[in-house]
């Protein structure tokens, strides 16, 4: 790869009975409608793949670039592990009602029943109402009994936990735990390659004909992980110019970057391309004499191949890579 630069890519937006008008108004997402709940900011989920929007290599699609540069674009270690398949899916998600109660399957089933990743994911709060709330993990442990008998019995939403989130708050959720975005909450969302999704409770609500989504709750029974019961929020400290630790699994590494001034961020060490979604503020990354200016609610790509990004602005980055 010549001359690699910070790539920006065209969000894909997606209207969703439960979504709003921040994407818009918080983030200044280009909507088609007043209730566009999800931005794909980078995806290599088949039908929804993104497209450069900056630079030489404007137009082309991510699939087309893991294709064209391999280990340059996405590291030696993850071209191996995954080929032409982009391993991570990034959103930002406006919940303006709550989100179904939902979960994901792990690897193992969501490879045996959809030949497809599993779905471990995080959020981070970009922004919230007061008094919003996320669901997260049942309020104790459970046996799959136990869970049927209150499902059936119509008393799903007394054994979820919930917590009032801020701006700023950070949640993992591991595969098989039940959960949910609530209303007023504005999040990014950094996750495995999956689109699968295992709803049990939509709170009675349908769309415009009368219809209600479908509820997927046999398929969930074999998917919850029931060991799951409150998830707590991940405390760090918010230090200028120094990469703080939010989550590291199997599948993906996050740091959080507040940035002030100038930042020089070495990635030599790092086998993986990095990724940068700006939360607040502005600023712009170089590599070598590429400058690339970023906004709020924008995500940039580092390709493998750079050892060193300089960071300039007042920001706060989500910085994401495969360790």
């Amino acid at each position: 790869m010549k001359n690699p630069y910070p790539i920006k890519f065209s969000p894909v937006l997606k209207e969703k009975i439960w979504g709003g008008e921040k994407l818009k108004n918080v983030l200044h997402k280009n909507c088609f409608s007043n209730n566009v709940g999800e931005s794909w900011e980078l995806s290599g989920v088949n039908g929804d793949i993104s497209v450069v929007s900056n630079g030489a290599l404007k137009g082309t699609l991510l699939k087309n670039l893991i294709e064209d540069f391999k280990e340059d674009l996405v590291g030696s270690a993850v071209y191996k592990k995954f080929g032409n398949t982009f391993p991570l899916l990034f959103k930002f998600i406006d919940a303006n009602d709550d989100l179904s109660i939902q979960l994901h399957p792990n690897d193992e089933l969501a490879q045996k029943r959809h030949n497809s990743f599993g779905k471990t994911e995080m959020w981070y709060v970009v922004d919230a109402d007061k008094q919003s709330k996320l669901y997260v993990g049942f309020d104790k442990q459970y046996t799959k009994d136990q869970y049927l008998s209150k499902f059936n019995n119509g008393e799903i939403l007394e054994m979820v936990n919930d917590v009032e989130v801020a701006k700023g708050d950070v949640f993992f959720i591991e595969t098989g735990t039940v959960h949910a975005i609530g209303k007023g909450v504005l999040i990014a969302e950094i996750q495995q390659t999956s689109d699968l999704t295992y709803r049990i409770f939509d709170w009675n609500r349908t769309d415009d004909n009368g219809i209600s989504r479908e509820l997927h709750t046999d398929l969930a029974l074999d998917a919850f992980d029931f060991s799951k019961t409150q998830i707590e929020k991940i405390s760090y400290q918010n230090k200028s110019n120094q990469a703080e630790n939010l989550v590291t699994c199997e599948y993906f590494t996050t740091n959080k970057l507040n940035i002030k001034g100038n930042f020089k961020k070495e990635l030599s060490k790092c086998d993986s391309f990095v990724v940068y979604m700006c939360v607040e503020g502005s600023g712009s990354i170089t590599i070598g004499t590429n400058i690339t200016e970023f906004v709020k609610g924008e995500t940039i790509l580092i390709p493998a191949i750079v050892n060193e990004v300089e960071i300039k602005g007042s920001a706060e980055l989500l910085e994401v890579y495969i360790d």
